[in-house]
C-alpha cells in the first residue's frame, strides 16, 4: 500500500524494450551519432558530474555557481509538483520510513482481513447499543450498527443534523396533519437558520444525527439553510474527504504492520504449567483474552498488537503474564512499561514472585529509585541479555536503553504516556509483538479496535466475588467527609485521600490530623524522594498508614486489597477515564467498596464537566470500561489518529455523522481502489519530440548517460523521477525549455501509470485518458482537487476521463495541459488506497 507520493513503489516495472533508448537519443540527438556506450549504472546518482562547464559556452552567460543560485528561487511547474509531493509525504511520514512494496494480491488479503476483524470488533458495540435499547440477545447481535438518534431522545434545543440539509436545531416532536390525509401522524420540527422545518419522525430516524463536537461547546458555528444546501453539501464532503484521508493512512499502517514477519512462538508444555499457576478460576473472557494472545504468538507470522480492555482487577495482568512467558521462555527479551514509578514498582513485586520458580528467568526494574551506578549496571545488563524481563517507565524508552533481543512489550495505560512516548511505543510496532492493557482505552484506541484496525480482547466479566463499587457524587462538605472515613475505619479498612495538584495536600493532612488525632496519615505524590515515596506506599499497603493523601499518582493498578474508600476532591478537574481509574483503585476485595466524589459547587461547573460526572455515575456497574472509554469518545471526540490534535473536519458535521461515514467507508474499502499499471503499459499518444540545444548538450558531461538515467528513473518511481530532476538542476541549472519538455513527458508517464491511466491521447479540443479506476474513485479524487480548473473541466464515462478544451492547443502546450491536470489528480491520491 502506498500514499500518493509512495505510490509508484508498488509495482516492479519490466525493462525496457531493446533499443528504446538508442532510438530516443537519436531523435533527441540528431547530430550525435546512436552508437554510445551503455552506461555503467542507471542511476543518475552515481554519475560523475563533476566537469567545469566551459566559458565560451552558448546555454548561459551566467557562471554556473550563480546561475544554481538564481535560477533555484524559480518556480516552475516540476518544482511545484516536487514540494508538493515532498510536502505532502513528510506531513505524512514523519515517523515511518518508506515503506516496501504491496502487490494487488496481498492487498486484496489484507482488505479481507482488516474487514473480519471490524466485523468483530463492531459486534461488541452492536450488542451494547441494541440491548440499551431493549433488544434480547439474539435481537442485539442481529442489529445493524448506526449512529443515527432516536428523535425520541432529544430535548428541545439540541443541535442536529441533517444528513442532506445540514446542522439545525430540534424544536419538539408533535402530531400533524399531512395535506392528502386525514390522520394525524408524527412530526419532528427543526429550525435552521431560514425557517422551520417537518418531517415525519419514521424518516427522521433514518436521516438525523445528534451533532456533538470534541470539546467543550456544543454550539455549531452556524445553523444550516432550507433554501441553500450547496454550502452544507460542501461541509459535508470535506468531511467525507477527511474520512477517506484517514481510512487510507490508517489501512497504511495496519498492511505496513501485517507484513512484518516473525516466527510463530513454539508452544511448550512449559506454557501450560505456568498458566496452572493461576490461583483463580479464569472467567469466560479471560479465558478468550488468554486463547486470543496464545493464537496471536503462537499461530501468526505478524508482530501482535493487541488491546486488553477490562476492568481493574478483572485479569489484564495475567493475560501479560502469559504472553511474557510465551516470549521470555524462547530467549527473547520482554519490556513491560507503567505510566508512574509506584505502578512499575508493583508490577515488578509480581511478575518476581510469579518467575520466582524459574531461576533461569531474570526480572530487573529500571527506575529513579535506583542510584547511578545500578542503572549504568541495568544498561549494561539490558544490553547483554543479562536481564529477560525489563519493567519500569517511561526512561525504558530512552535513547540509552539498548534491548539485546527485545520480543514482547507490555504497555499498561497507554494513555497515560505523552505524544513523544507514544510515538516511541508506535515505533516498537514493527518489529515487536505488544500487548496494551487498558480499563479505560483513550478514544483514539479505542476507535482503532472498533474499526479492526487494531485486535483487542474485551474482559467484562467481574471476577465472581467482585460486587459493584458505590458513588457518591455531592458537593464538598467536612462532614460528609469525617462520616465516609470514620465508616471505612471503624471496619478496619483503609482510605484513598485524592487531590487533583500537590498544592493543598498539606491543608487536608492538617483537618484530617484534627479529625483523627489517633490515626497514622501520610501524603504520597510524585515529587517526593523515591525512598520516601517507596516506602510511604508499602507502608500503607501493609496497613501501617491508615489514610493516604495524595494525587492522581495512585491512578494506575495499585492493588491494595482492605482499601475500599476513596475520596477524591474537586472532582471536576480530573478526566472522565482518570475518574474511573481512581474509582477502581478501592473494590478489590468482597468488601462493598465506595467512591465518594466532590465538586466546590455544581453551578461552577461547566457542561462538559456535568456530563462526564453524569457518565460516571451511570456507568457504576463492574466491567463498564469499555462503554465508558466510548462516552469518553461521544463527548470530548477521538482526536486526530496519528497526533493528539483534535481535528476540525469533525467540526463540520459532528462527531455521529463523522463516525457514520467513517465506518461506511470502511465497509467498503476495497471500492476506493487505484491499480497502477506498469510504467512501458501507459502509452502517450502525443508526437512530440524535442530537440536539445547543442550548448546544452556540450554542458553535459555524457547527454545519453543522462537520458539513459531519467528514462531509468521514471521506471522506477515518481521519488526516483524527482530526484534525478532536482540532481541535473542543481548540477547544471535549470534546463532549457526543449529538456523541461521531456522531463514533463515523463513525468506524465509516470503520474498515469500510478493512477491507473494506460493510455492519453487527444482528437481536436477533446483530450481523452483511458483509465482503470472507478466512476467512485474519479469522483473522490476530483473531489479532493483543489484546482476548480481541473476539477470542472473533467468528465468520466466509458472507462475515460475526458476534457473538452476551448481550442485546439500546439503539442507542446498541450503537454503542458496534461502535466498539470494529471499533477492535480495525483496530488488528490492520499485521499485513496493505492496499490
Amino acid at each position: 500500500m502506498a500514499t500518493a507520493a509512495k505510490a509508484s513503489l508498488l509495482f516492479s516495472p519490466s525493462p525496457a524494450p531493446e533499443g528504446f533508448l538508442t532510438t530516443r537519443l537519436c531523435k533527441l540527438f540528431p547530430t550525435q551519432k546512436p552508437s554510445f556506450p551503455t552506461p555503467a549504472s542507471s542511476s543518475f546518482s552515481s554519475i560523475t558530474l563533476s566537469k567545469v562547464l566551459s566559458a565560451d559556452a552558448v546555454y548561459t552567460k551566467l557562471p554556473p555557481r550563480l546561475r544554481t543560485a538564481r535560477q533555484e528561487q524559480e518556480r516552475d511547474a516540476i518544482s511545484l509538483l516536487n514540494e508538493r509531493i515532498r510536502r505532502e509525504h513528510a506531513k505524512r511520514d514523519q515517523s515511518h520510513p518508506l515503506r516496501p512494496a504491496m502487490d494487488s494480491e496481498e492487498a486484496d488479503k489484507y482488505i479481507q482481513l482488516v474487514k473480519e476483524q471490524q466485523q468483530r470488533g463492531l459486534q461488541k458495540l452492536k450488542g451494547d447499543r441494541a440491548r440499551q435499547a431493549g433488544a434480547g440477545a439474539d435481537d442485539a447481535a442481529q442489529a445493524t450498527f448506526s449512529y443515527k438518534v432516536d428523535p425520541y431522545t432529544l430535548r428541545s434545543g439540541d443541535y442536529v443534523v441533517h444528513r442532506k440539509v445540514g446542522i439545525g436545531r430540534f424544536v419538539g416532536i408533535k402530531f400533524d396533519v399531512p395535506k392528502d390525509s386525514k390522520e394525524p401522524i408524527e412530526y419532528v420540527f427543526i429550525e435552521y437558520a431560514d425557517g422551520m422545518a417537518k418531517l415525519p419522525v419514521k424518516q427522521a430516524s433514518r436521516l438525523l444525527y445528534r451533532y456533538n463536537l470534541p470539546n467543550e461547546t456544543k454550539k455549531p458555528r452556524t445553523l444550516s439553510k432550507l433554501s441553500d444546501t450547496s454550502a452544507w453539501e460542501r461541509r459535508r464532503m470535506k468531511g467525507k474527504v477527511a474520512v477517506q484521508k484517514m481510512v487510507v493512512d490508517l489501512m497504511e499502517l495496519y498492511l505496513h504492520r501485517l507484513k512484518q514477519k516473525r516466527p510463530p512462538y513454539p508452544k511448550t508444555p512449559a506454557m501450560a504449567e505456568f498458566s496452572s499457576q493461576f490461583p483463580f478460576e479464569p472467567t469466560p473472557d479471560q479465558k478468550q483474552a488468554f486463547l486470543d494472545v496464545e493464537r496471536d504468538l503462537t499461530e501468526r507470522e505478524n508482530p501482535m498488537d493487541r488491546l486488553i480492555c477490562g476492568d481493574v482487577g478483572f485479569g489484564k495482568t495475567e493475560v501479560a503474564l502469559r504472553a511474557i512467558f510465551c516470549v521470555v521462555s524462547t530467549g527473547k527479551q520482554a519490556m513491560v512499561l507503567a505510566p508512574t514509578i509506584v505502578l512499575a514498582k508493583q508490577h515488578f513485586d509480581v511478575i518476581s514472585e510469579r518467575f520466582s520458580r524459574y531461576p533461569n528467568i531474570r526480572v530487573g526494574l529500571l527506575s529513579r529509585f535506583q542510584t547511578k551506578s545500578e542503572k549504568e549496571e541495568y544498561l549494561s545488563m539490558i544490553k547483554d541479555g543479562r536481564v529477560d524481563i525489563i519493567v519500569g517507565t517511561h526512561s525504558l524508552l530512552g535513547d540509552r536503553v539498548e534491548y539485546n533481543n527485545l520480543g514482547l512489550l507490555v504497555v499498561d495505560e497507554e494513555q497515560r504516556f505523552g505524544v513523544k512516548q507514544k510515538e516511541k511505543i508506535a515505533s516498537f510496532k514493527t518489529s515487536v509483538d505488544v500487548l496494551t492493557l487498558s480499563a479505560t482505552p483513550i478514544p483514539r484506541t479505542l476507535y482503532l479496535a472498533l474499526t479492526g484496525f487494531r485486535d483487542a480482547s474485551l474482559i467484562s466479566t467481574p471476577p465472581p466475588e467482585r460486587v459493584p463499587i458505590r458513588t457518591h457524587l455531592s458537593a464538598y462538605s467536612k462532614n460528609k467527609v469525617i462520616t465516609a472515613i470514620k465508616h471505612e475505619l471503624d471496619r478496619g479498612g483503609r482510605v484513598f485521600y485524592v487531590l487533583p495538584r500537590i498544592k493543598g495536600l498539606e491543608d487536608v493532612m492538617e483537618f484530617l490530623e484534627q479529625a483523627f488525632p489517633h490515626v497514622e496519615i501520610a501524603i504520597a505524590h510524585g515529587k517526593q524522594y523515591s525512598k520516601q515515596l517507596e516506602e510511604t506506599m508499602e507502608r500503607f499497603a501493609r496497613g501501617d498508614i491508615r489514610i493516604l493523601i495524595c494525587t492522581n499518582i495512585v491512578e494506575s493498578g495499585l492493588d491494595i486489597q482492605n482499601a475500599n474508600t476513596i475520596i477524591i476532591q474537586d472532582v471536576q478537574q480530573f478526566g472522565l477515564a482518570q475518574l474511573y481509574q481512581l474509582r477502581g483503585r478501592v473494590g478489590r476485595a468482597d468488601k462493598e467498596a465506595h467512591a465518594h466524589l466532590f465538586y466546590p459547587d455544581k453551578s461552577l461547573l461547566s457542561d462538559h464537566a456535568l456530563e462526564r460526572l453524569a457518565a460516571l455515575e451511570e456507568c457504576c456497574e463492574l466491567g463498564q470500561g469499555f462503554q465508558l472509554a466510548e462516552r469518553d469518545m461521544a463527548i470530548r471526540g477521538f482526536g486526530n489518529i496519528f497526533g493528539e490534535q483534535q481535528t476540525g473536519d469533525v467540526g463540520n458535521v459532528g462527531i455521529d455523522l463523522f463516525f457514520e461515514m467513517l465506518f461506511e467507508s470502511l465497509s467498503k474499502v476495497d471500492e476506493h481502489r487505484v491499480i497502477s499499471v506498469p510504467y512501458h503499459a501507459m502509452k502517450l499518444d502525443i508526437n512530440i519530440n524535442p530537440h536539445l540545444p547543442s550548448e546544452y548538450i556540450n554542458h553535459l558531461e555524457n547527454p545519453m548517460q543522462i537520458i539513459n538515467g531519467a528514462e531509468t528513473a521514471a521506471e522506477k518511481d515518481i521519488f526516483s523521477l524527482m530526484q534525478f530532476t532536482e540532481n541535473l538542476r542543481r548540477q547544471y541549472g535549470k534546463e532549457p525549455y526543449s529538456m523541461e519538455i521531456l522531463l514533463k513527458k515523463l513525468y506524465v508517464r509516470r503520474m498515469a501509470a500510478d493512477l491507473g491511466i494506460t493510455s492519453i491521447y487527444s482528437s481536436g479540443k477533446m483530450v481523452g485518458m483511458k483509465t482503470n479506476m472507478s466512476k467512485k474513485v474519479f469522483k473522490l479524487i476530483t473531489d479532493s482537487a483543489t484546482s476548480d480548473v481541473h476539477q470542472n473541466s473533467l468528465i468520466f464515462e466509458d472507462g475515460q476521463i475526458k476534457a473538452e478544451l476551448l481550442l485546439e492547443l500546439p503539442k507542446e502546450q498541450l503537454l503542458n495541459w496534461i502535466f498539470q491536470c494529471l499533477a492535480e489528480l495525483y496530488s488528490s491520491l492520499p485521499t485513496l488506497i493505492k496499490y
